[in-house]
């Protein structure tokens, strides 16, 4: 394929998948990268430098990644004429299959509410991925933050995700209140006046599609449980059939049966016991996780759940700026850390490199390149208890060593 301004590495192989939706990883992949914006220019040159190292640590010749660069946000729009989200990026990733990117900043004025937003949008990249997990160095408000280890998949195609909104006091506001009001007779609008209005939808489709994704990535790792987050109780029609069509789905495509308590399925599994599926009110979800965070393994959600749910436990274990994300469909798998831009450090070799490290950690177990996974995490987790640390975290560690970005991913490396 041709692009413009891409340079498609001259060694290395495409990701192919076959018919049955297995994932085809050569020894030499091509990945794409997004270096991204602000301190993105730092960490993701960083992120990169880690991996091959850990590549070659485990594999030697064996194995390497063909990294290719693809352009977004403000390096895109300098190379590009302006143009922020160029269509050669979307089908690079395509073509590539896996890609890890810096963080992205929005563009002032219009056009975008988000970057990343449109990212996922354009590539219909239905599910964001937040695996949560406490490490023992960090700072945490919890007494055991050690007993957190839970992966979110919260939809990224519907509900407030969807961003369909009208300003209050604009004519499409107004329009659809009197449509409410005097066609579908809504009487419970207690202000009709200066009301912004946004809808919350729903599908049966993006359910079904989110809870087989999460029943199968359960069942491949063993999970112990996958639990359904909701507010049925209230949002009967929206959030309860979600949990509705969840369950059904389970019984109809995985021989899910009653669990013995009444409330929740189990689905069997040869040598192993059953994977239960369990449900749970959003707000309860979120005491849950406080008091008796060891009791969830999987959650699978709708998308503004996820979205207090993956931030409330990140927090606990450490804060956002260190866990990592991934957004995926089952054609592309897009790994990215869950901190912002951070302008007002970035190009100063400050930043916290850590989530970028752990999105990477996140693609090569994508990839089942497992053993550089785990010696990436397991040096990244002994370099926090050697209190070798970013600004970020050094004032909240005792006997701590402030190092540079570039310096604490060498520290990761010599811990290898």
């Amino acid at each position: 394929m041709q692009y413009q301004h891409i340079k498609v590495p001259e060694l290395g192989e495409h990701i192919t998948i076959n018919t049955k939706g297995e994932w085809l990883i050569p020894n030499e992949p091509i990945i794409a990268y997004i270096n991204g914006d602000g301190v993105g220019q730092d960490v993701t040159p960083i992120m990169r430098h880690v991996v091959n190292s850990a590549v070659e640590h485990c594999y030697g010749l064996s194995k390497k990644i063909h990294w290719m660069q693809v352009f977004n946000g403000e390096q895109a729009a300098k190379l590009y004429d302006g143009d922020w989200f160029p269509q050669e990026t979307i089908n690079a990733v395509r073509a590539c299959k896996i890609a890890i990117k810096g963080p992205l900043t929005t563009p002032l004025g219009g056009g975008f509410r988000s970057l990343n937003v449109a990212l996922r949008h354009e590539m219909d990249l239905f599910v964001n991925m937040r695996t949560i997990k406490g490490f023992s160095a960090l700072p945490s408000p919890l007494k055991n933050p050690l007993l957190t280890n839970i992966t979110v998949l919260r939809d990224s195609s519907e509900d407030v995700y969807s961003g369909i909104e009208w300003q209050a006091g604009s004519v499409e506001s107004e329009k659809m209140l009197d449509f409410l009001c005097e066609e579908m007779g809504v009487t419970r609008l207690r202000f009709t006046q200066e009301c912004g209005i946004g809808i919350k939808n729903i599908s049966k489709e993006g359910s079904e599609r989110l809870v087989r994704y999460a029943i199968r990535y359960a069942l491949k790792n063993n999970s112990e449980s996958l639990t359904l987050v909701h507010k049925g109780n209230v949002l009967k029609f929206t959030d309860g059939a979600f949990k509705r069509w969840g369950f059904a789905l389970a019984q109809s495509e995985f021989n899910a049966v009653p669990h013995q308590n009444g409330r929740w399925l189990q689905i069997p599994r040869e040598n192993n016991p059953p994977l239960i599926l369990k449900e749970v009110i959003a707000d309860n979800m979120l005491q849950q996780c406080l008091m008796n965070p060891e009791q969830f393994d999987v959650v699978a959600t709708t998308n503004q759940n996820g979205d207090f749910l993956a931030d409330m436990l990140s927090a606990q274990v450490g804060g956002v700026g260190i866990m990592p994300a991934a957004n995926l469909n089952n054609d592309v798998a897009f790994f990215e850390p869950t901190h912002g831009t951070f302008e007002r450090i970035a190009g100063q070799n400050k930043a916290n490199p850590s989530s970028s490290i752990l999105s990477a950690v996140l693609m090569l177990k994508f990839m089942k390149w497992d053993e550089a996974a785990d010696l990436v995490e397991n040096a990244l987790e002994n370099t926090l208890k050697s209190a070798n640390v970013t600004f970020d975290l050094a004032p909240n560690i005792n006997n701590s060593i402030t190092l540079s970005c570039s310096d604490f991913a060498q520290k990761v490396i010599e811990h290898f």
